[in-house]
């Protein structure tokens, strides 16, 4: 395939997804996704995305953990606060390569006003050229992440003491880049 050099990439969203996990009684996962977001990457060339950069934003009314009430409350105050902070927010302040296929991704995470640096890792699923002749980039990116930190405090406790909403949260994103146009 012939490398092309491109200045920035933007979020394919149809072939993207946004998700979080974290325990519930800490006997299960509880899955999210975002419905709503957009990203950039900013890159010298698609072959290697070394000191690239790259922005992401969630909007937190699209959160959807397939259970209505769940999602009323997460958009309440006790937790992301919609109202008064729509948007998750994150920029890279370095990107960097560990291997042919995977990078360090350190930024700043905005979540409820509150801005704390964070370390992701990157997957770089590679490039291809679909049916219709664009061309796309791939990653998946995980990391996890403590709520506490972030201002995200509620808390309950069973009757056995047992926590409700544990306090590590995995991010997941699978997300595909298409050339920004011009």
């Amino acid at each position: 395939m012939t490398t092309q050099t491109l200045a920035q990439w933007n979020l394919d969203p149809t072939h993207s997804e946004a998700q979080f996990k974290v325990k519930h009684l800490v006997i299960s996962t509880v899955t999210g996704t975002f419905k709503q977001f957009t990203a950039s990457l900013h890159a010298a060339s698609s072959t290697d995305f070394s000191g690239a950069s790259v922005t992401f934003s969630a909007s937190v009314d699209s959160i959807d953990t397939n259970n209505a009430d769940r999602d009323g409350h997460l958009k309440s105050g006790e937790f992301f606060d919609a109202a008064q902070f729509p948007s998750i927010d994150f920029s890279s302040t370095s990107f960097e390569k560990v291997s042919d296929s995977e990078y360090n991704v350190v930024g700043d995470l905005t979540i409820k006003g509150i801005t704390n640096t964070v370390a992701l890792k990157a997957e770089f699923g590679g490039e291809m050229v679909d049916p219709w002749g664009n061309h796309k980039i791939g990653f998946e990116v995980s990391g996890v992440v403590k709520r506490e930190e972030f201002g995200l405090t509620w808390s309950a406790v069973t009757e056995a003491g047992g926590v409700v909403v544990g306090s590590d949260v995995k991010l997941i994103f699978n997300v595909q880049f298409a050339p920004a146009q011009a």
